[in-house]
C-alpha cells in the first residue's frame, strides 16, 4: 500500500495515496461543523452556526478537531482498515513550533497506530514538484504568507518570513470594500470568496492601479438570493493589497520587495540560483495579473540577474501551484519510504515524540 500524503492548510485539505503526477484523492474544506447535543448550549438559535477550524494560520490549534477530521479522511475516505494502517506524510507549514511537530506524530503513532511516519515543509516540497531542489518559494495561502529562500533541501530560515495574513484576509478586504460601494446589500462571506476567484485581479503596476481612482470599468453582478451588487475598483484593491500592504492596515513591504530582502540575507554566492528558480505557489497566486505583475516589479528590485518564475513541468496537473506541497510531498513519500529514511514505530517507542526533529528536517 502506497504511503498516504497529507497537507492541511486553513481552508483544505488534501489527502492521498503517494501519485505525484495526480491531484490529491481528496480535497475537502479544513472547518468542521459541530455536533452539538440537546442541552449543551444556553442559545439553541445558534445551532447550525456552530463550527470549528482546526488549523488556524497554517497550524494545528483545534487537536480534537484534527483527530476526528483525520480519521475521517484516512478510514472513511482513503479506505484505511483498523489494525492494518500504513505510512503517512504530512507537510510542514514554515516556522512550525516544535511542540506542534511532537503533537502531530504522538498523535500518528498513539492514536493512529501508522507505521511509519515522516514531514517535510512546504517549501521544500513546492520545489521538489517543479523538479528543483534550491529555489526561492512564495506561498500565499489561506491565513498566512510564507517566503523561504531552500538551498540544497534546506529551509534558510534566517532568511525566512511569516506573515500572518493571506488569502481570508484578502476576502475581508473584499467584502469591506463591496460594502461601501454596495451599503443596501447583504452578502455572505461565503458569497464573498466565490466573487474573489471570479473577480479579483492585478493591475499592471502602481500607477495602473492608481489610475482606477478615476476610470474603471462597472459590473454588475447577481447573487444566488437576486439581489445586484457593483463591482468597480474593489476587484483591483484585493491584488493591490499584496504589493502594497498599507491598504490592509499594515506596515510592511510590499510582497515582492520582501522576498528580495530575504535572499538578500542569505551568502552572496547564492543569490544567482535563489532569485532564478522562484516558486509561486498557493491558489492566490492564479489571480489574474498576478505572476505578470510580480514578475514586472521583480526585474525592478533585482539590479544584476534577471529574476525567473519557475513554470511548472508540462506533465505535472494543470493546477501545480495550489497542490505543489502535496505533490511534493508524494514526489518525497516514493524516496523515505522505500529508503527507511522515515520514523518507524519501533524507533517511536525508543525516543518518543522528539524524534521527529532529528529524522524529520
Amino acid at each position: 500500500m502506497e504511503a498516504v500524503v497529507v497537507d492541511a492548510g486553513s481552508k483544505l485539505l488534501k489527502a492521498g495515496f503517494a501519485a505525484p503526477d495526480q491531484d490529491p484523492a481528496m480535497i475537502i474544506p479544513t472547518k468542521m461543523k459541530c455536533v452539538v447535543e440537546e442541552g449543551d448550549m444556553e442559545d439553541s438559535s445558534a445551532f447550525e452556526e456552530v463550527t470549528v477550524d482546526p488549523v488556524v494560520r497554517g497550524f494545528i490549534k483545534d487537536w480534537d478537531a484534527m483527530e476526528d477530521l483525520l480519521r475521517h479522511v484516512l478510514y472513511t475516505g482513503l479506505g484505511w482498515e483498523i489494525g492494518e494502517e500504513g505510512q503517512i506524510l504530512f507537510t510542514d507549514p514554515l516556522n512550525t513550533p516544535k511542540v506542534v511537530r511532537e503533537q502531530l506524530v504522538q498523535m500518528m503513532f498513539e492514536t493512529f497506530n501508522v507505521s511509519g511516519f515522516y514531514a517535510s515543509e512546504q517549501a521544500v516540497l513546492s520545489l521538489y514538484a517543479v523538479g528543483r531542489i534550491s529555489g526561492c518559494t512564495v506561498d500565499i495561502g489561506h491565513g498566512k504568507i510564507d517566503i523561504a529562500p531552500v538551498c540544497e533541501g534546506a529551509v534558510q530560515h534566517i532568511a525566512s518570513k511569516r506573515f500572518e495574513i493571506g488569502g481570508i484576509d484578502l476576502t475581508n478586504l473584499l467584502a469591506q470594500e463591496l460594502r461601501k460601494t454596495n451599503p443596501q446589500v447583504q452578502i455572505d462571506i461565503n458569497e464573498i470568496e466565490k466573487l474573489k476567484e471570479q473577480y479579483a485581479c492585478c493591475a499592471e503596476d502602481q500607477s495602473s492601479f492608481d489610475s482606477t481612482l478615476n476610470s474603471c470599468q462597472k459590473e454588475k453582478h447577481v447573487l444566488p438570493d437576486g439581489q445586484v451588487i457593483t463591482i468597480e475598483r474593489e476587484r483591483y484593491i484585493v491584488g493591490e493589497a499584496l504589493f502594497q500592504p498599507s491598504i490592509l492596515g499594515l506596515e510592511e513591504y510590499g510582497i515582492v520587495e520582501q522576498l528580495f530582502r530575504s535572499i538578500m540575507i542569505v551568502a552572496p554566492e547564492l543569490h544567482r540560483q535563489l532569485i532564478d528558480n522562484i516558486v509561486l505557489c498557493g491558489g492566490t497566486t492564479s489571480m489574474d495579473g498576478f505572476e505578470e505583475r510580480f514578475q514586472r516589479e521583480a526585474v525592478l528590485c533585482s539590479s544584476s540577474v534577471r529574476p525567473s518564475l519557475v513554470k511548472p513541468p508540462e506533465y505535472m496537473p494543470e493546477n501545480l501551484p495550489s497542490n505543489s506541497a502535496w505533490m511534493g510531498g508524494a514526489i518525497l513519500a516514493k524516496v523515505v519510504f522505500p529508503q527507511n529514511q522515515h520514523i518507524t514505530k519501533a524507533e517511536y517507542d525508543e525516543t518518543g515524540p522528539a524524534i521527529v526533529h532529528r529524522k524529520c528536517f
